[in-house]
């Protein structure tokens, strides 16, 4: 089984080393495609270019990103990584373990950060997740190539893409769960404050359910808040 990560990547060229050299041990079972929107110095001019197998200029857009990466990957399974995210150690062998007849899956999340609060958040979102089938792209999204392509890739909506995406998949079949946990970085959470982040999330995700635009919730997390600075 070949595995293909998938980096989406916005001014992420000063943070990006620790992520791909992390995946260095890897290399032998995977390769690393970074879809860059950057845009000030691209990655592929820089010294990490060396630490990835292929870097693709995108229009900015994490769901156009990762499809832009996703049509230049050759592995049987597809794994879109935030930059900011970091696998288990045997993370690949778990998938490989444990995907067997289902075609796709995600992790368990923890944040970094020393808020009493990060472990609440992330025992939250492992939980919802098991019960709802939905995942996020902080759970490390993993999928075949073929149930990819089965339901038309990530749907190029400005936020909530990983959602779609999970629901969609969801008619083919249930997500493997993985217990291992991934680390993501609390870095957004303590920018904007921890408890007007989990209002801000709750809030996005309860008017996207009831229709509202993407657009216009993007423009929301961006800003951190419903109101303008």
């Amino acid at each position: 089984m070949k595995f293909s990560f998938i980096i989406p990547t916005l001014n992420e060229e000063k943070t990006i080393a620790s992520c791909l050299l992390a995946l260095q041990p890897l290399r032998n079972k995977c390769e690393i495609i970074i879809a860059d929107a950057t845009g000030g110095q691209p990655i592929a001019n820089s010294p990490n270019a060396r630490l990835a197998d292929n870097i693709i200029s995108s229009a900015k857009g994490r769901a156009l990103q990762m499809n832009t990466g996703a049509s230049h990957a050759s592995g049987d399974v597809l794994i879109f990584l935030h930059a900011d995210t970091y696998l288990p150690e045997n993370a690949l062998t778990l998938i490989e373990q444990h995907l067997g007849t289902k075609q796709w899956g995600r992790f368990d999340i923890q944040l970094s950060g020393d808020h009493f609060m990060f472990k609440i958040i992330a025992w939250m979102m492992n939980r919802r997740s098991r019960l709802t089938g939905i995942a996020t792209g902080d759970q490390v999204i993993f999928v075949t190539k073929q149930a990819f392509a089965a339901v038309g890739q990530y749907p190029e909506i400005a936020l909530m893409e990983d959602i779609a995406l999970s629901k969609a998949l969801k008619k083919i079949g249930p997500p493997l769960c993985l217990n291992a946990k991934v680390t993501s970085s609390g870095r957004r959470w303590e920018h904007f404050g921890i408890y007007r982040t989990i209002l801000l999330m709750w809030t996005l995700r309860l008017r996207y359910f009831f229709g509202s635009n993407p657009q216009q919730l993007a423009e929301f997390y961006s800003r951190g808040r419903f109101w303008k600075p």
